[in-house]
């Protein structure tokens, strides 16, 4: 049967690439999670918005669930295909359409990389200041339909803010052009809006239009040993006082032992138990001042300033390294967010819930501290099987789902709920809110087929 519902997708797009190899299958049927055993029909990879559109209304023919897929660098299981559905790839949809130096837009297709999106940007002077560590596999359409972040939103906010336009495919085969530019737009309801964060629940995100921007001035790079995690929000604040943030990160002394095994430099001659991480436009005098007023107020145990490019990379690498040196303990992965104000006392109920309740777990603790997100990683002894260390963690995404509760935060930042935080979606969520999505996918997905299971059953 299989075989003859692809036949009849052959014979509708003679020209479409389409993969069955068992290879290809778990390649395509699975992102970053790693936790759900790919099993996808095919791999369909279009290269225009018409044979999307035409995938589309074949599969809602046919019956058959659509799980629109990018880079696959997502960690929570957005675009896992696990359940006979067909997987309908970007990969080759990666040209650009169009720049408008005027504007200061540039249209590309969502299959490109956010790195190369990034370099075209600046070969015409400008920049996209959206950025994270995965820049190079992640694709501009699943940054979109995940609102990613990165470690410049203290300054440039997340995805959403850049999106100008864009073109998708919805669930019943409609091309959908949204916004299409413009600065000003008060004609009904924003449905470009929508689409951001939608996880490919809603439709294909095929084309997209972002706002570039100025290039951000040169930046010191300052390293931060910090005593405890009660320094790191008085530096932040003495920073972001007295001079220009772009960026505030953190990490614990677990996150950088596992970047030192890979292979990074030790910033300074003992360990820490935190470390924050600073870009910032000012000299390095008026850096310094502030830097021997956290020393002076015991804030900060030892420091480090950049003095060349290549040091400034050395240290980021210490936070940027931090993912894939935790990878090969397949980490379980949180990633919340509270306001600012709230994170000692949330981080202090959170340390001590996790604490009490894997006493013999490592947990690196990392993420974008300016803005409220932690991402939390719980990683797997050898001893422990996968299933089993799972079956234990999920305990710890309810814990910090009420904690959350309590501390007025969200149990996703920005990797999304796909199916991690879907059990949890209601603590973040009211049910009439949720209610209100089902009433949205409904209308622009009305047979069910794109990415279901995904965010809500």
């Amino acid at each position: 049967m299989n075989a003859t519902i692809l036949d009849d997708l052959r014979a509708a797009l003679p020209q479409l690439s389409l993969l069955t190899e068992a290879a290809d299958l778990e390649h395509y049927g699975r992102d970053w999670t790693r936790r759900w055993t790919p099993a996808p029909l095919a791999i369909a990879l279009p290269t225009t918005v018409e044979e999307i559109a035409a995938i589309v209304r074949w599969a809602r023919e046919h019956k058959i669930a659509l799980v629109p897929s990018g880079g696959r660098t997502g960690l929570s299981g957005g675009a896992v295909a696990a359940n006979g559905e067909l997987v309908l790839s970007l990969e080759k949809m990666r040209s650009t359409l169009e720049y408008d130096p005027v504007d200061r837009l540039l249209t590309v297709q969502a299959g490109m990389a956010l790195e190369t999106l990034r370099s075209i940007a600046a070969g015409h002077g400008l920049q996209y200041p959206v950025d994270f560590a995965a820049r190079g596999s992640a694709s501009i359409g699943g940054t979109v339909a995940t609102n990613a972040g990165g470690i410049q939103v203290l300054r440039h906010g997340n995805t959403r803010e850049w999106i100008a336009g864009l073109t998708v495919v919805d669930g019943r085969g409609e091309v959908l052009r949204l916004n299409r530019g413009l600065v000003k737009n008060s004609s009904g309801y924003d449905l470009r809006h929508l689409f951001v964060a939608s996880e490919g629940t809603l439709g294909v995100i095929a084309e997209v239009t972002v706002r570039l921007a100025d290039r951000d001035p040169p930046a010191s790079t300052v390293l931060f040993a910090l005593p405890s995690f009660a320094a790191i929000m008085p530096v932040f604040a003495a920073l972001r006082d007295r001079l220009r943030l772009q960026s505030f990160e953190f990490f614990d002394a677990c996150a950088l032992k596992h970047v030192l095994h890979a292979g990074a430099h030790a910033p300074f001659d003992q360990p820490y138990p935190y470390y924050a991480i600073a870009d910032v436009d000012a000299d390095e005098a008026g850096l310094l001042e502030v830097f021997e007023a956290c020393v002076n107020e015991g804030r900060v145990e030892d420091g480090l300033i950049a003095a060349s490019d290549a040091q400034a990379s050395a240290l980021w690498r210490l936070r940027e390294g931090i993912t894939e040196s935790l990878a090969p303990h397949t980490p379980y992965k949180n990633d919340v967010v509270v306001r600012t104000p709230r994170m000692p006392a949330f981080l202090a109920e959170a340390q001590s819930l996790l604490g009490a309740a894997y006493p013999d777990f490592e947990v690196a603790w990392f993420g974008h501290i300016g803005d409220g997100n932690l991402h939390i990683n719980i990683l797997k002894p050898a001893a422990l099987s996968q299933a089993d260390f799972v079956q234990a963690c999920e305990r710890a995404t309810k814990l910090l789902s009420e904690c959350l509760q309590r501390h007025g935060g969200s149990i996703s930042a920005e990797h999304g709920i796909g199916l991690v935080k879907k059990p949890y979606l209601h603590q973040t969520r009211s049910d009439a809110e949720i209610a209100a999505m089902r009433g949205i996918k409904a209308v622009f997905d009305p047979d069910g087929i794109m990415n279901p299971g995904k965010v809500f059953d």
